[in-house]
């Protein structure tokens, strides 16, 4: 018999912008079928990004941040879009998310990136390459060039002509210690294989970054420990992924290598991601943004929102069984050769809409449990 979390588990629902509405909505559907089956999920619904300050003048209202204090998770859509380009850079939407990561002290972004099986067809790189490829990037998320101050751009006075900007990357100690410890933790539980990625050569923020997660790995001694120049790094993710397990990092460079092996997988429609702090907070969001230009037409793949139900119920709501179960049905889908346009491949069957891969994740998931 599968667990039921018996522990009531609140979350709030942020659509967003572009598909995020559309493959949220087959998100829920999951939620739905797992309330059906005896978990206590409750959860409402709030605005952020864009629609949100077209209606508020907020991309993160008020009351959509006190909903996310209160609530014990938040799964997302996507935030942004070419709508709200013009808008200064703290009304844009990608200020709301990183406002909410802020406020909820979000400072562990997890970053799945798995290849599955007949989807190496549709990688950029060669299917030997990333056949059977599973590796997760462990990226900190709340501190940075994104955060550091001070922080401007001056074209005034003697800059009118030559006008200049800065940005400023810190990192204290206990920032670098938390992300580490979270990073080897993880690792501990996969192939005990952990790359730190830094610039130590030429960074100082690097240097400490690099003595610190040293430091840190002499508490899990069952875990390799290797450290690595980003640019070295973006070379292996492209040339040999399976080097690579758990990959450590900052912000900036985090953000960067994690598009890198987003690709890797073939479509970033499949890839889920989780933000996670202290216990009780965390966001769980896929990876593939807004996509305004096919927002609208139902043909977004779903898959990556459905696997963020999958990383909520492993992280805040500990039901394992039910993610495995949500994992497998996905995968079930995909393996039938039955997928949505983006990854289309010569043993594609049938190319769904985002409603029809919604379907069939719940058919999916029903067979399993019946």
């Amino acid at each position: 018999m599968r667990e039921v979390h018996c522990k009531e588990i609140n979350l709030l629902l942020l659509p967003g912008d572009g598909v995020g509405p559309e493959v949220l909505a087959q998100a829920e559907r999951v939620l739905v079928f797992l309330r059906q089956q005896g978990l206590s999920l409750n959860w409402r619904h709030a605005s952020i990004g864009g629609g949100a300050f077209d209606k508020s003048g907020d991309p993160l209202p008020g009351e959509t941040l006190r909903a996310a204090l209160e609530s014990d998770a938040v799964l997302m859509g996507a935030v942004g879009g070419p709508m709200w380009d013009h808008l200064p850079r703290d009304k844009r939407p990608e200020t709301g998310l990183l406002r909410l990561r802020s406020e909820l002290e979000l400072f562990c972004n997890l970053r799945p990136t798995i290849v599955y099986d007949g989807l190496e067809r549709v990688s950029s790189l060669k299917p030997g390459l990333v056949h059977g490829l599973d590796l997760m990037i462990v990226r900190e998320l709340i501190g940075g060039i994104y955060f550091g101050q001070p922080r401007g751009m001056e074209c005034d006075g003697e800059y009118a002509s030559n006008p200049r900007a800065y940005n400023t990357m810190v990192y204290r100690r206990e920032e670098i210690v938390r992300i580490a410890r979270a990073a080897f933790a993880i690792a501990r539980l996969r192939q005990g294989r952990i790359c730190s990625v830094d610039k130590a050569n030429v960074l100082e923020v690097s240097q400490l970054w690099r003595e610190t997660v040293t430091e840190v790995a002499k508490d899990f001694p069952e875990v390799l420990l290797e450290h690595m120049y980003v640019d070295n790094a973006a070379m292996q993710l492209v040339s040999n992924p399976h080097h690579f397990d758990v990959i450590l990092t900052g912000n900036l460079f985090g953000d960067i290598l994690s598009d890198i092996s987003a690709a890797l997988a073939g479509s970033i429609g499949m890839l889920p991601s989780a933000s996670l702090g202290v216990p009780g907070r965390a966001l769980y969001e896929p990876v593939h943004g807004s996509a305004p230009d096919i927002a609208g037409q139902g043909i977004a793949n779903p898959f990556a929102a459905i696997l963020c139900v999958a990383m909520l119920l492993r992280h805040s709501a500990h039901a394992h069984e039910w993610a495995t179960e949500i994992e497998k049905a996905v995968k079930n889908v995909v393996d039938q050769g039955i997928c949505t346009a983006d990854l289309k491949h010569p043993s594609a069957r049938n190319i769904l809409s985002t409603e029809q891969a919604g379907d069939a994740v719940l058919k999916s998931l029903s067979d399993l449990v019946s």
